[in-house]
């Protein structure tokens, strides 16, 4: 890593504070669960997209990420009946839908209340297919994604908005639900400084869906310098940095009770457009990382780069 950068981290261990929040999402693209502690695995957030939704049609893992077909999943609440244990399948998932209706993983009639609410034939899966694909809808917002990669990837047209057919977890564990890599992480600086910039939008930590909210009192998008660093997060857990989290519709979607907001994502593309090497320059909020130790993080606890 450069000295310059070295020395930057440095500095900036100084001002990072704590580890504020620590989420939970057992099924993918359905709301998650704040907890006090979780356990990092090789895996990632043990527990942490356990489960997701397979279209039996095509196969392909419903995701958010194309709103047409599943924005339905964001009013959905999942949690984990019980603490999930290391080296076991995960607990039973049990989800709440808008309406107030609950039905658990492991009842016999899981699959079709869920076929019937989301209007597809579905199932809930616990690993995913070999060659998993997810489908992502990119809106016409300047600057959010490279021309390009859209372009090479794109499936087909929906309403005059590019579809891309993408393959699941590239940098996560095989049969993982993870869109690239197990451990997401967002600074209180990066949504404060967003929060400042455009005022008009609620850039809640909900939104963005991260594992880990670190807490600092600096400014400006500070997981962009992280890239290539170690963060240690409490006395024994910590993560390599991979690269900027790239942002999709899913962050503009209404959720809990949060409404629809495209600045949101425009905001992203207008203030922290940032190069990812080989893939262009993308609209980014917080950064995508690999686990390098594992252990038990809990709210409160201290963070070094």
């Amino acid at each position: 890593m450069p000295p310059a950068l070295l020395s930057r981290l440095s500095t900036d261990k100084l001002s990072l504070v704590r580890v504020s929040e620590v989420w939970r999402f057992p099924v993918k693209s359905m709301l998650g669960q704040p907890q006090d502690h979780a356990l990092l695995e090789p895996g990632g957030v043990l527990g942490d997209r356990g489960y997701a939704v397979v279209d039996r049609s095509d196969g392909k893992v419903a995701s958010a990420k194309n709103p047409r077909k599943w924005r339905a999943l964001l009013s959905c609440r999942a949690e984990l009946v019980d603490e999930p244990s290391a080296g076991e399948p995960p607990p039973p998932a049990r989800i709440t839908l808008p309406d107030g209706t609950m039905v658990t993983s492991d009842d016999a009639d899981v699959d079709a209340v869920l076929s019937r609410f989301l209007g597809r034939d579905v199932a809930l899966a616990t690993t995913a297919p070999q060659g998993a694909t997810f489908e992502e809808t990119w809106p016409n917002i300047d600057g959010m994604a490279p021309a390009e990669f859209i372009d090479s990837t794109r499936a087909r047209v929906d309403d005059d908005e590019s579809v891309s057919d993408l393959a699941l977890g590239l940098a996560a564990p095989p049969g993982s639900f993870f869109d690239l890599a197990a451990v997401h992480l967002v600074t209180t600086s990066t949504l404060a400084t967003l929060r400042s910039l455009e005022p008009a939008s609620t850039f809640a930590v909900a939104r963005f869906r991260p594992n880990f909210v670190i807490e600092t009192d600096d400014d400006g998008f500070l997981e962009n310098q992280w890239v290539g660093a170690t963060v240690r997060l409490g006395a024994d857990a910590s993560v390599n940095v991979m690269m900027p989290t790239m942002r999709c519709v899913m962050t503009t979607l209404a959720q809990g009770d949060l409404p629809e907001d495209r600045g949101v994502l425009r905001a992203a593309a207008g203030h922290n457009r940032v190069e990812i090497s080989g893939l262009g320059h993308w609209a980014c909020v917080g950064a995508y990382a690999g686990v390098v130790t594992t252990g038990i993080i809990s709210t409160g606890d201290s963070v070094e780069v």
